[in-house]
């Protein structure tokens, strides 16, 4: 069946060497519609950013590019504006039919830790075509914060697809009226739309901004960073925002979403012409998100980035869109449902390393 392959799918293509490690892949590693990929032992400065190119091997491009290298088997620091390259450990052997996309994890972009998948004969970050065969690596670019890394740390993620899986609009909106996706109305276009909150019901806290010149940030520190060490709270009564150029800033969106157990989500933007900043889509919605006790939804949090010129963002502005996909079976775990999930149920929220 078409779909996004869940976690039996995975494990399947594991067994059968599709997919391989080393060392080998670990069970924590298999998310609901996803698994996330680990970094290797070394890391590569870069003069700049590249894409291999049709018929290219990443390795021989390295040399054009490649400032120094890195030992990460004790720990680095990836410093805030550089380019690096990592190895990852795992590989792919994707039979016909078989397309695989990546994604930063949550964490990872709530970081403003720009991570990027790139591939032999790539044209493009973070898609691979049915029948790649060969090894992984990810570009990494701290954007607001150096961090501190490790090999087998998981900055991204891969989803795996057999055929077309997209809804349409128009099954989009049967999905809804059988289960709801949203509270209150529904904004299909191209998926479904968000808008952000710049009143929330209790207080006025609307969102932070990243402080620049902060520490670093060790990406294994679960909870252990005062969060006013590295970002400012905003605080707003007039339901707006003035975004400055060049700053990163976590919103919160005002709809509460769902996807239900037989489908996947992705984040996108919205449209390019809104205004004079990007919603940074990282993470995949699984399976099972915003789908708890009170099956009320979660919120999306929002990863924003200002770019030429200020821009005034208005409560309830439309930001961004949710790609639904249909589910090729159904995983045998759902987000939140006896798995280590950090941000079911969530509201605004920043990444699990601060308190």
């Amino acid at each position: 069946m078409n779909g996004v392959l869940p976690d039996s799918g995975i494990r399947d293509l594991i067994r059968t060497g599709a997919i391989s490690a080393d060392p080998a892949i670990i069970p924590e590693q298999i998310q609901p519609a996803s698994l996330d990929l680990r970094l290797g032992t070394v890391a590569y400065r870069l003069r700049a950013s590249f894409l291999a190119g049709r018929g290219q091997r990443v390795m021989d491009r390295l040399a054009d590019v490649q400032m120094h290298q890195m030992d990460l088997t004790g720990g680095a620091v990836l410093e805030r504006g550089c380019v690096y390259l990592v190895p990852l450990m795992e590989r792919l052997s994707l039979h016909a039919g078989l397309t695989a996309v990546a994604n930063a994890k949550s964490s990872t972009g709530r970081l403003d830790l720009l991570t990027r998948l790139v591939a032999d004969g790539g044209t493009e970050f973070d898609r691979l075509p049915e029948g790649y065969d060969g090894p992984l690596y990810a570009e990494i670019c701290p954007r607001s914060f150096s961090v501190l890394v490790r090999p087998g740390m998981r900055l991204n993620q891969l989803r795996l697809r057999q055929g077309q899986a997209v809804l349409s609009d128009g099954e989009l909106r049967d999905l809804n009226a059988r289960e709801p996706l949203v509270g209150g109305e529904a904004l299909i276009d191209n998926g479904l739309g968000f808008s952000v909150d710049l009143k929330p019901a209790g207080g006025d806290l609307v969102g932070y901004r990243a402080r620049p010149h902060s520490g670093v940030i060790d990406l294994d520190r679960i909870g252990a960073y005062d969060a006013r060490d590295f970002w400012d709270e905003l605080r707003t009564t007039e339901g707006r925002l003035i975004l400055d150029p060049g700053a990163f800033y976590i919103l919160v969106s005002r709809e509460s979403v769902a996807i239900p157990a037989d489908y996947a989500a992705e984040m996108a933007p919205y449209l390019a012409m809104v205004g004079e900043f990007r919603v940074h889509y990282a993470g995949f919605f699984d399976p099972g998100f915003g789908i708890g006790t009170a099956g009320t939804g979660a919120r999306g949090v929002l990863e924003v980035r200002c770019h030429e010129a200020p821009f005034v963002l208005e409560h309830g502005q439309v930001v961004g869109r949710l790609v639904y996909e249909r589910m090729a079976a159904r995983p045998d775990q759902l987000y939140g449902a006896g798995i280590k999930s950090n941000y079911q149920g969530q509201g605004l929220k920043l990444a699990k390393q601060f308190r």
